[in-house]
């Protein structure tokens, strides 16, 4: 008999069946929050090197944004289905998005290893996948425990590897458990890769 205990279940779905018009409204609202918000900008040089993000000045859009809250809508539903096959013993509305900003990555930029402390479920939209563009990459929580364990085989599978890059499209949503650490390694794409990305909260009545 096999177990396989203590998985790390990272999500990842089309938003819906038809995102296309969603994703043209979202990217036209991107680019012009990132002309209009110097704040931003600013604060991106000093911790996004050559990249945007609204992360440190803009980060509740989907309060701020009809069409943002559109998309909040769109994935509280993928949430929902996250969180029970979790298991989790939460009232799905006691789970709320407190948190969503826009990311755009030019050709060599880096968003290094880190995790969203204090959130239970975090996650990203993908409105702009370029060929070539890097994804999102999963580190295993257990890494630092292994000490002598030997490495894995190139070719293991994914649930052996110590680390994931996932590849999504797209119009496509990944959500994760929030005390993950992840990256999204170097964009080698010439072109643009743009992704909303956000964090829900345990909201207790």
């Amino acid at each position: 008999m096999k177990h396989i205990l203590f998985p790390s279940l990272v999500y990842q779905a089309r938003l819906n069946q038809k995102p296309s018009s969603l994703i043209s409204e979202l990217l036209i609202e991107t680019r012009q929050i990132r002309r209009s918000d110097q704040e931003g900008e600013i604060w991106s040089k000093k911790n996004y090197p050559g990249g945007y993000t609204s992360y440190g000045s803009l980060d509740q859009l989907h309060q701020l944004s009809s069409t943002f809250e559109k998309l909040k809508t769109e994935i509280d539903r993928h949430v929902r289905i996250f969180i029970k096959d979790l298991d989790m013993e939460i009232k799905p509305k006691e789970l709320q998005m407190t948190s969503c900003w826009v990311n755009v990555m030019p050709k060599g930029v880096v968003h290094s290893m880190h995790l969203h402390p204090l959130s239970v479920v975090s996650g990203s939209f993908y409105i702009k996948t370029p060929k070539n563009a890097s994804g999102i990459k999963f580190e295993d929580p257990r890494l630092a425990q292994f000490m002598a364990s030997p490495p894995r085989k190139k070719e293991a599978r994914l649930q052996n590897r110590h680390f994931v890059e996932l590849k999504p499209n797209s119009g496509e949503v990944v959500l994760f458990e929030s005390w993950m650490k992840h990256e999204v390694p170097m964009n080698s794409s010439a072109e643009e890769r743009i992704s909303i990305s956000f964090n829900y909260d345990w909201i207790r009545p």
